[in-house]
């Protein structure tokens, strides 16, 4: 025990901080997170409370008369289904085009003996931040025979300069030992870029496709200018409809007889949090299968000439 008192104390120990400071810190970053999951919290809770609860405003911290029936109306319009099918067609379409045009663009212009390349990266930030604006797009839109096709919500986002920029800073980081390597073998810059490049880019390429779906997922502006045809409308233009412009009647295959219009009128609050919470589940259940790598690709994503 004597030894335990008189050892010495090391000076080159790193010091711990404050405990008072620590808890300090524990509490405040707990009621951030708080304050940041209350309200998906709160649209859970109003979307399976009683519809009277829900339109006399007293749910606040539990649900309260648990009811349903919101989400059994919802799962029967046809309306809901499409625009669930569109919206998969435009994130899966879109999401693979964005990946190949960043890995396609970002390629060449990580090449150090490429002539210009740093001049041409210099030429690419100004339309990323620069852009001519609503009216010139909707007339390109409208030139190219795009108008009121799947394809306005496509090809327009096809290519983002960001994610170009992105993939070229991972890219930069990419041992050149490696190419040579390829070279050596009898490789050329399309096999070297698809067999070596791409298979060891998962962390970058996760980290933009998480990006692109979740734009995509949530883009409804594009479809709310572009796509008169309803058919077509994604899943976020159809909340739109439902929430802002309320022209989507979600229980109007319940209304069999007037003895029903009372808790129709209840449950057409419950209803919008319902289909909120419908809607925005698939994204959240999307990020655990890229968070294996999107936690270092977004390290690696800084900026490098």
């Amino acid at each position: 025990m004597k030894q335990l008192f008189n050892r010495k104390r090391n000076p080159n120990k790193i010091k711990q901080g404050s405990y008072v400071a620590d808890f300090i810190f524990y509490v405040l970053a707990l009621l951030i997170c708080l304050i940041t999951l209350y309200p998906f919290y709160y649209v859970v809770i109003m979307s399976i409370s009683s519809p009277a609860e829900v339109a006399a405003a007293n749910v606040t911290l539990y649900p309260k008369g648990l009811y349903f029936g919101s989400y059994k109306f919802i799962v029967k319009d046809p309306n809901l289904w499409s625009a669930y099918l569109n919206t998969i067609i435009y994130v899966v379409i879109g999401t693979v085009l964005n990946c190949l045009a960043a890995v396609l663009g970002a390629y060449p212009l990580s090449v150090k003996n490429l002539a210009g390349r740093k001049w041409v990266v210099r030429y690419l930030i100004i339309p990323m931040y620069f852009s001519g604006g609503l009216i010139p797009s909707y007339l390109l839109i409208n030139k190219l025979g795009l108008y009121n096709t799947r394809w306005a919500l496509i090809i327009p986002g096809a290519v983002s300069i960001w994610n170009i920029i992105l993939v070229r800073s991972y890219f930069l980081t990419i041992p050149e030992s490696i190419k040579e390597s390829a070279f050596i073998d009898g490789a050329n810059h399309i096999q070297t870029l698809f067999k070596i490049i791409v298979p060891i880019s998962k962390p970058i390429l996760a980290v933009i496709s998480i990006y692109t779906i979740v734009g995509i997922w949530n883009n409804f502006f594009t479809a709310l200018v572009y796509l008169p045809n309803e058919k077509l409308h994604p899943l976020q233009m159809y909340l739109y409809r439902v929430v802002v412009q309320q022209t989507v009647d979600l229980k109007k295959m319940a209304l069999e007889d007037t003895r029903r219009a009372v808790d129709l009128m209840l449950s057409n609050i419950q209803l919008k949090y319902s289909i909120i919470v419908f809607t925005t589940l698939p994204i959240i259940f999307t990020y655990p299968f890229f968070q294996k790598y999107f936690i270092k690709g977004a390290l690696l994503g800084s900026l490098k000439e």
